[in-house]
């Protein structure tokens, strides 16, 4: 499968991007030529094809890779300069009887980039596959709207990242950008079974603070999926 896999060469040393999202807040990404020497857009990991669709996130998880000095997953390099466009990503996702399902996942929030993730997923959809989405569950506060009825034509689960029962420990392990992030993500929790069929909410054993019999109790009253992760488990 790695000949699927689309990597595109960098000149400029250092590139800088930035995005005013809907409710102001600006973001930044700088990358070197040593992180960005090559572009992974697509990756697999057992039979599922990997989307990676932005580099830019709503949190800043003391606990992410990308914030202790590496943007790699197994032997791929996740780093992006540029938010891909539907006609990058299309092209790459080669023939969906070939894989189990699409994720949009990478080390950025996919819903940050959502009208390529929509474009994306409604094409797989049509060629008779199946979507998940990773998300850490701020798209709503983020977008100013209730996005999950333009999700729900086209995806056919969630993965959302709880990460703390309360609140101190998420502000201090997960770093939110935004105000009132904690609320918003426990808000999307309970209306994602609403309009998704399969939802599954994850939390992290092993961060100082949070309670994981508290964590899947607090997923399960609203009707998702638990799922217990270990801290430094990846893919």
């Amino acid at each position: 499968m790695s000949e699927h896999l689309h990597k595109q060469r960098l000149d400029n040393p250092y590139v800088v991007t930035t995005e005013t999202l809907a409710n102001g807040h600006i973001t930044d990404e700088v990358c070197t030529n040593g992180t960005c020497a090559a572009e992974t857009l697509v990756y697999d990991i057992r039979r599922s094809r990997y989307l990676n669709i932005t580099g830019r996130c709503t949190l800043r998880c003391a606990f992410c890779p990308k914030h202790n000095g590496s943007k790699q997953i197994h032997e791929y390099q996740l780093a992006l300069s540029h938010q891909p466009k539907p006609e990058e990503i299309i092209p790459l996702l080669g023939e969906v009887t070939d894989f189990e399902e699409y994720v949009f996942c990478g080390y950025g929030e996919p819903t940050l980039n959502l009208p390529t993730l929509l474009a994306v997923a409604k094409e797989i959809k049509q060629r008779g596959g199946r979507v998940r989405i990773n998300t850490d569950g701020l798209g709503n506060l983020v977008h100013r709207r209730n996005i999950l009825p333009e999700l729900a034509g086209c995806v056919d689960s969630l993965s959302i990242s709880l990460n703390a029962d309360n609140e101190a420990a998420y502000i201090e392990h997960c770093r939110p950008k935004l105000a009132g992030s904690y609320a918003a993500m426990h808000a999307f929790i309970a209306l994602a079974p609403h309009y998704i069929d399969t939802v599954q909410v994850s939390a992290i054993e092993g961060l100082a603070g949070v309670d994981i019999v508290r964590c899947r109790e607090q997923v399960e009253s609203y009707g998702c999926q638990f799922k217990h992760r270990l801290l430094g488990a990846l893919g």
